[in-house]
């Protein structure tokens, strides 16, 4: 009589199994019949997944990181931070420096002596830290854009998924990174307090400047048992900037908001200058004239000596 298996009852939950684990339950002659049907795909050398799974990315990641004792790492790993979108291709690997030999096919594989310093977990996958995913890929972008890299870090530490610092010590082992001194720049921008690239051409193009004042970026404010984060803030005159992107500030509920946040922060001193994205990169000369206007008339409100 012919028993009729559940392939994937067999497999296992995982997706997947060893031919070790395979053959332990049926014959090998079963598991080589399964794969000429189609029934089984050969993911890569000894590993076996039912065809419905072969081609889930989790699953592939899974299989790749345990049979190589590795990590996910590069595009792979920020797509498991869902700091990029998840891209078919190969799945990247890191693994210890000793270890010798090629990928499979379907895996790239990436060697390092700091294996264990960067080892993390994501929806229970092996990966790498995000620092060290977003270092190796702006040196390796494997299918992703330097853009999509710099977004992914810039997010990562708005989501505090990393601070500025991690990524400035990550990059510091990397003396020969391609296109090291770009991502020292973004780094630095990050560590000013930058959380988007609103925030850093702001930054670069309007806050800076001849007759401007000193500002914080990201200085936290308390009123009201409530706590806010001025993306620049003048301390000396209690002058705050704030940079308005379009898909944010642009709902009428978040315009009320941001008036009922800018009358609770009057209520402690704060004025609050606004500027939208439009207005930032169309007439950034406009902006800061405004900027060193409401600084000048500020000094003489708060009596300072010294007038801008």
């Amino acid at each position: 009589m012919r028993v009729s298996h559940d392939v994937s009852a067999l497999v296992g939950p995982r997706g997947w199994c060893t031919w070790e684990q395979l053959t332990s339950r049926v014959d090998r002659k079963t598991v080589a019949a399964w794969v000429g049907a189609g029934r089984l795909v050969r993911m890569q050398s000894g590993i076996y997944a039912p065809p419905q799974t072969a081609a889930d990315v989790r699953v592939r990641v899974d299989a790749a990181t345990s049979a190589l004792d590795g990590l996910a790492s590069h595009s792979t790993a920020l797509a498991l931070w869902n700091l990029v979108p998840r891209m078919p291709g190969p799945v990247h690997v890191l693994v210890d420096q000793r270890r010798s030999g090629r990928g499979p096919a379907g895996v790239v594989l990436h060697r390092t002596t700091e294996l264990d310093d960067v080892r993390r977990r994501v929806m229970g996958l092996p990966v790498t830290s995000v620092d060290r995913a977003v270092v190796d890929s702006w040196g390796r972008p494997a299918g992703l854009s330097r853009p999509d890299v710099r977004g992914a870090a810039i997010t990562a530490v708005r989501e505090r998924l990393c601070s500025p610092a991690d990524l400035s010590y990550e990059l510091a082992r990397r003396p020969k990174l391609p296109g090291r001194a770009a991502l020292g720049e973004l780094i630095e921008l990050l560590l000013n307090g930058c959380r988007s690239e609103l925030e850093i051409w702001g930054c670069l193009n309007v806050l800076r400047g001849p007759g401007m004042p000193i500002f914080t970026l990201q200085r936290r404010v308390e009123v009201g048992g409530r706590t806010f984060f001025l993306d620049a803030a003048c301390d000396e005159v209690k002058l705050a900037v704030e940079m308005d992107g379009a898909a944010y500030h642009g709902s009428p509920q978040q315009r009320e908001d941001d008036i009922g946040r800018d009358a609770l922060l009057a209520t402690v001193g704060w004025q609050t200058l606004r500027f939208s994205f439009r207005r930032m990169t169309d007439a950034p000369d406009a902006c800061r004239r405004d900027i060193r206007s409401a600084y000048v008339v500020r000094r003489r409100l708060f009596g300072l000596d010294e007038v801008r």
